[in-house]
Order: structure tokens, then C-alpha cells, then sequence
């Protein structure tokens, strides 16, 4: 769940997975009373009063990144025993829950009151393919791997905007855009020894959660966080429920339990990543996002005793460096504009 992933910068598995989770991680309340103030209008709710304690945001930020890692290691680890669908069901599953108790306890019904049903709709489904394609690929490659190719999400935001929202794009922005695909094609290394068809799929992960921020972004004004993240959930699990009686493998309750512990995991990570940015600017808790590659590794050497080669480190310090970049310049633009 990317939206579990997801609900991984909605991370960001992402979840990129990891650098866009601050779009839609908002949504999670500190406490079940946090969004009692959202009007059923569909306003958005008065902003959480920040505290600056720069130190701490990039704690809990260090923490998110850990349990975020771990639960795409359960997740590896349960593509081994039944199908990539049936794993992001039992995710969804956990998520639709934990989204719908937090509903139950600020407000009820009310808050699923939605003025964009149509783009909430898209959202949802962007969200549920990027969580298939990459536990899909996180089955086939490295666990590093894949979250290094997962960090050009942001930069698929930067192309999709020019068609989507018709926004203009400078010369930076493109140019850092540019330099990040270079990063993936390095990781992923296309028509070389090391290429994994697979690695296609997490690039495909990463498109379909940046376009899944787009519909974020076009519904930031008239929806509440919690209501996207609720329909992102009900619409995934409904239509994973849909299709996962044709492709059920038999679980054992260990299975189960560990889908369930995906999808905590996911949620508290997400939950961690809100108190971090109520401790600290977006532009210096940002880079710490990439700390999640070295859990990356370190878990995949653990369990799978692999560790990602130079190349796919090389990749991935551009791909960050991009994304970084990118960040940058829209604080720039932001500045400007406001």
C-alpha cells in the first residue's frame, strides 16, 4: 500500500514512495480527535500548529524510514510463499481498517463526503497499481534495488504536471529531471547483464504513485487528507477483493499475520512521517528520506545475503540528487509565487 505504502509522501512504498510521502501522510491524525475540525463542506481542516524541534523531525523521519523498509522486507518475504496479489491484499486489507477505525472515531460517515468522487477514483487506482507492481517486483530483485528505482517517483511528477496540471517547467527542473531517468536507466541497465524485466515494474510503480500525487494535488483544495486516504483504501481493497478469489493460494494464520504486520507497519511509518514534518521543514527533513537505501541494504544482506553492487548505489545517489534538486526548485517557485 503504497498508500499503506501509501499511506507509504500517501508514501512512498512510496512512495517517490520515500521523497512524496509528505503529499499525503498529512492525512493521518496525531490523534483520533486531530481531524474532528475538518468541516463535512469538504474544507480543509485549520493546519496543526508546528513546533520547531528540527532534531527530533529528523529522528522520527529515521524511525519512518525503518519501518517502512521492513514492511517491503515482509513483503519479499511473503512473495515466496503466495502471489504478489494476494499480498497486497492482505495489506489493503490491515489498511482499509486502521482508515476506517480513524473515520469511526473523527466524525463518522461525514468525513467520507467528497466533492471529486471521479478523481478520487483515479487516485485510488493509481495507488493500488503501484502497490502491485512493486511487490510484484519485489518478489524478483533486491529490496535496494527496488527502492532505488522507487526514488524517481518525484521526477515523474515534474513530467506529469506539464500534461495533467499544464504547469510550466524551467530549464532546472527539467535538466535535474533528465539527469534522475539517467540514474534509473544506470540502476536498471537496461539490455545489460544485470537488467531484471522486473525492474520495469518498479519503474511502472513509481508512474503510476507519482500520478497518484497529481490526483492529490488536484483535490488538495476541496478534500480533507483523511477522506482521500479513506477512499484510496475502501476503492483498492474492494477491487483487489474483486479479483483475488481467481488467483487465492492457501495461507497459513503466520501469512496472515505477517500481512497484517505489513500494513500496521506501513501506517505507523506514515504516522511517524506526520509528527516529523510537524517538527521540521520539508527541505531539511527531505534527504533524510534516502537513509531508507541503507535499511534497504542492510535488511537484504540479513535475509537474503544480497547487497546492491556499485552501479545500482551510483544510480541511486543520482536519482536522489535529481530529486533533491527538483525539491529545491519548487521551494524556490514556491517562494515566489507566495
Amino acid at each position: 500500500m503504497r498508500d499503506v505504502r501509501s499511506l507509504r509522501n500517501q508514501s512512498g512504498r512510496s512512495r517517490s514512495r520515500v521523497a512524496d510521502h509528505t503529499d499525503a501522510n498529512r492525512a493521518l491524525p496525531n490523534s483520533p480527535s486531530s481531524e474532528q475540525t475538518a468541516a463535512p463542506t469538504g474544507q480543509l481542516p485549520p493546519p496543526v500548529p508546528r513546533r520547531d524541534a528540527p532534531l527530533r523531525g529528523i529522528a522520527l523521519v529515521l524511525l519512518a524510514s525503518i519501518f517502512f523498509t521492513s514492511g517491503d522486507t515482509i513483503s519479499k518475504l511473503l512473495t515466496l510463499e503466495i502471489p504478489p496479489l494476494q499480498v497486497t491484499w492482505l495489506r489493503y486489507g490491515t489498511f482499509t481498517a486502521i482508515m476506517l477505525a480513524i473515520v469511526w472515531r473523527t466524525g463518522g460517515v461525514k468525513q467520507l463526503r467528497t466533492q471529486r468522487p471521479k478523481l478520487q477514483l483515479l487516485r485510488a487506482v493509481g495507488v493500488l497499481f503501484s502497490s502491485i507492481f512493486f511487490v510484484t517486483a519485489l518478489r524478483e530483485l533486491p529490496i535496494a534495488d527496488a527502492t532505488a528505482t522507487s526514488f524517481v517517483a518525484p521526477l515523474f511528477v515534474t513530467a506529469l504536471s506539464i500534461p495533467i496540471l499544464r504547469e510550466t517547467i524551467g530549464w532546472r527542473r527539467w535538466t535535474a529531471t533528465l539527469i534522475g531517468f539517467i540514474g534509473v536507466l544506470i540502476v536498471v541497465r537496461p539490455g545489460g547483464a544485470g537488467f531484471h524485466i522486473a525492474s520495469l515494474l518498479a519503474v511502472a510503480s513509481a508512474l503510476c504513485w507519482a500520478f497518484a500525487m497529481i490526483m492529490t494535488r488536484m483535490m488538495s483544495r476541496t478534500e480533507s487528507p483523511l477522506t482521500t486516504l479513506t477512499y484510496s483504501a475502501i476503492i483498492g481493497f474492494v477491487l483487489m477483493t474483486l479479483v483475488i478469489p481467481f488467483l487465492w493460494g492457501p495461507v497459513t494464520p503466520w501469512i496472515v499475520l505477517l500481512g497484517m504486520i505489513i500494513g500496521v507497519t506501513s501506517t505507523v511509518g506514515h504516522w511517524l512521517i506526520v509528527l516529523a514534518y510537524r517538527h521540521g521543514d520539508a527541505s531539511l527533513l527531505a534527504p533524510f528520506s534516502y537513509i531508507q537505501l541503507l535499511w534497504a541494504s542492510l535488511f537484504g544482506y540479513a535475509l537474503f545475503s544480497v547487497l546492491p553492487d556499485y552501479w545500482t548505489l551510483v544510480g541511486a545517489v543520482i536519482i536522489a540528487g535529481s530529486g533533491l534538486y527538483t525539491a529545491h526548485r519548487e521551494r524556490v517557485r514556491a517562494k515566489r509565487l507566495g
